[in-house]
């Protein structure tokens, strides 16, 4: 998948299209979905242009890698979810699920989510 630069998360990064910005950093925006999936729907994204998990671990420096996660961690507890219990979730290419071609991890929390796949 190419990076697109016209993607709707690099418009926010530019501020072209507003958003409920949680936490900012050198690294990362943290921000509400807009079409939240449970209580506490927050996406995390580096400020860098990677299109997937595979293209930012092969691609981003250490320091962008580790802020990227530091600011997961630490959205988790400005958004009350962190003691609780909460999901992490990064959907990668057309099979995983992943519609825009930027990295965003998702937080969700705020109640029982339950499991992703079921038991056999």
């Amino acid at each position: 998948m190419a990076y697109d630069s016209n993607n709707v998360f690099a418009k926010i990064l530019r501020g072209e299209i507003p958003c409920k910005k949680v936490h900012e950093d050198e690294y990362t925006l943290a921000f509400h979905d807009i079409a939240p999936q449970a209580p506490v729907h927050v996406l995390v994204i580096p400020k860098g242009a990677y299109t997937s998990m595979d293209d930012f671990t092969a691609q981003a420096s250490d320091a962008e890698i580790a802020g990227l996660f530091r600011a997961v961690t630490k959205v988790a507890e400005m958004v009350g979810v962190k003691d609780d219990g909460w999901r992490l979730l990064s959907n990668i290419g057309a099979n995983g699920g992943q519609e825009v071609p930027h990295l965003h991890v998702h937080i969700f929390g705020g109640r029982r989510l339950g499991r992703m796949v079921p038991k056999e």
